[in-house]
């Protein structure tokens, strides 16, 4: 990737110490077409884990490759690539590119060649239940009007902040994430600041506690997320409604202290990128992996299965390739696929 949706890339860990990803077996009749391994940029949060292990998994016993990661941050991975250190990085944000990619891209040593998913989204949510109700669980509709972050002034009471009565709660990002500046930047250009608190969770796993808590407990809350995440895939959420984007206004919500107007997130289209001496080398491969096509509700599916299971990514890449044939099967060569159903 080259940067997550806003608050996303907060999630990164530093570490740069390799890992590999053993396979149980070995394709004995696939000839891999580089004597090495073949190289993935390791960026350490759930989605991007999820893809390097599922490409992993097909390269090794489907080419009969070698493969190893590297873990560690966005610039360090993406200036890797550029320098060949790493050859495939598997989750690329186009509409929020790292210059470290966009200069080595200009400079000739890196390729997008794919679209992994085209339909990344981010916004302010509710649970359904809070505007369809939940039959099965008993629960009645509490805001069947609300559809717009316009008609929030009129829920502040049933998104009550229990720490400052009066006032509704959103649930921001943490303080010093992109997303968190976006989010303030709205609360203010919406009108909202006199109507509801702007609670910045420490981290963003007690974003996503708390989040979790209100959904099991059938309970109102407000809050920004994005997707792919596990979030997504485990609870019914409804996006609530904004203006359309704009990417003029869009950028001046991480620019300005208090804008004047807001818009909707773009929904962003996450590509893979390889280094090009790679590309040239492994042009098997690289049909491969140009192939490769998710989707936001998959991987957020696969995600949630791996969170309700507390499952490693190599288990739920494992679990998807067993259970959706259909998606992966037409990303390789028949022989491929049946080296690939001959491991599992």
């Amino acid at each position: 990737m080259t940067t997550l949706p806003t608050g996303a890339a907060m999630l990164m860990a530093a570490g740069l110490a390799f890992t590999t990803f053993t396979s149980t077996a070995q394709a004995q009749d696939a000839s891999c077409e580089i004597d090495r391994p073949v190289m993935f940029a390791g960026l350490n949060y759930d989605s991007a884990l999820f893809h390097n292990a599922v490409a992993r998994f097909i390269i090794e016993n489907g080419y009969g490759c070698k493969t190893d990661a590297l873990p560690g941050e966005v610039v360090p991975l993406l200036t890797g690539t550029g320098k060949g250190d790493i050859d495939v990085v598997m989750e690329l944000w186009r509409d929020n590119i790292a210059e470290a990619w966009t200069k080595a891209e200009e400079s000739g040593n890196v390729s997008q060649i794919g679209v992994n998913f085209d339909d990344a989204v981010e916004g302010w949510y509710v649970p359904s239940y809070v505007i369809k109700g939940d039959a099965e669980r008993g629960i009645e509709p509490m805001a069947p009007d609300l559809k717009s972050v316009d008609d929030l002034p009129k829920y502040v009471e049933l998104f009550e902040d229990a720490e400052e009565p009066g006032k509704g709660r959103f649930y921001n990002c943490p303080s010093g994430w992109v997303c968190e500046k976006v989010n303030s930047g709205k609360l203010a250009a919406y009108g909202l600041n006199d109507s509801y608190t702007n609670f910045r969770p420490g981290t963003g796993a007690a974003l996503s506690a708390a989040i979790a808590s209100a959904h099991k407990r059938g309970k109102p809350i407000l809050y920004y997320y994005w997707g792919p995440t596990w979030v997504m895939g485990l609870y019914d959420s409804t996006r609530l409604e904004e203006p359309a984007y704009d990417k003029e206004i869009f950028d001046a919500l991480k620019a300005e202290d208090n804008p004047t107007k807001a818009t909707a997130s773009p929904q962003s289209t996450v590509t893979i990128g390889v280094n090009n001496d790679f590309k040239k080398a492994a042009p098997n491969l690289i049909k491969f992996l140009t192939k490769y096509e998710t989707s936001n509700a998959l991987v957020s599916e696969m995600l949630a299965y791996m969170q309700e299971n507390e499952e490693k990514p190599e288990d739920a890449a494992r679990y998807f390739l067993k259970q959706k044939p259909e998606v992966w099967k037409s990303w390789v060569p028949e022989n491929v696929a049946k080296n690939v159903e001959s491991a599992l």
